[in-house]
């Protein structure tokens, strides 16, 4: 099914609860929404099971044990990335879990909304929730009997990834997040989730290899783990809603062919 169809089985599933107060704006869920508290301010993250749910899983189990509380962003590049989430507070550690397997590209379920803003002879970009992707052509999803879009997580500003060392099976307990594009990564580290508050936070934290004086991730939590009066009351872009995609199709009319998913924001009220 293409992206028409898949923006059409949404629309359709709308139907069934309770009206949206806005068409271009979607609140948070709760499940899928970790905050962090980290010594620079607070950064909000969308999760995004439908590309990994192995790595959302083991983020948020180890959110709930506190395994990520206190924890230092241990290496950070200006214009890059940072890194964080190893319980010795390097490169190398780990969880007391198992190493995940790869989920660097994913086939999207049923329910999963898929807003394309760039279709070309080889592939497309586009968005699933607030985190941006890049996928196979129309006419290579068309092939076959499973026609479910084939995505994989796109490196852009406010991406969070899984860190991982040299075997593709290693991810575990570090995460990162992009304080800039950087396209190389994709299809080679599993993206589980984005920025939608905090990325100037992001930006902010203190940089090196290890940095002299690290910042760090004071406190994480699942927002639906969090007493309601604390909890982030957050309405994001609906990538799927009429205003996002008038804003796409300026951005692509101005940019023209340097036009890419990386372009286009994500913005976030308090409603």
């Amino acid at each position: 099914m293409r992206a028409a169809g898949w923006t059409a089985v949404f629309a359709a599933t709308l139907t069934l609860g309770a009206a949206r107060p806005h068409p271009d704006w979607r609140p948070l869920d709760p499940a899928e929404t970790l905050v962090i508290e980290t010594s620079k301010g607070r950064i909000v993250v969308e999760m995004a099971p439908a590309l990994a749910p192995r790595a959302v899983e083991r983020v948020k189990r180890l959110a709930r044990e506190g395994i990520y509380d206190g924890l230092k962003f241990h290496r950070v590049i200006e214009g890059f990335v940072d890194q964080t989430g190893n319980p010795n507070n390097r490169d190398g550690g780990t969880s007391a879990y198992p190493d995940l397997p790869a989920e660097f590209s994913a086939r999207l379920p049923a329910d999963a909304v898929l807003t394309t803003v760039v279709s070309r002879a080889d592939g497309i970009e586009g968005f699933v929730g607030s985190v941006p992707v890049a996928g196979a052509s129309a006419r290579e999803q068309a092939l076959g009997g499973d026609h479910r879009p084939r995505v994989w997580g796109a490196y852009c500003d406010g991406v969070a990834g899984m860190g991982r060392q040299a075997g593709i099976d290693t991810a575990n307990s570090e995460i990162f997040f992009m304080r800039a594009p950087a396209r190389r990564l994709d299809h080679d580290y599993a993206v589980w989730g984005r920025v939608v508050q905090g990325l100037e936070v992001v930006r902010a934290i203190q940089v090196g290899e290890p940095p002299a004086d690290p910042d760090r991730m004071v406190r994480v939590r699942l927002a639906a783990d969090m007493p309601a009066a604390e909890r982030p009351r957050l309405e994001v872009t609906d990538t799927a809603g009429p205003a996002f995609a008038a804003r796409a199709a300026r951005q692509k009319a101005r940019r023209g062919a340097r036009f890419s998913v990386c372009d286009l924001e994500i913005a976030v009220r308090q409603p």
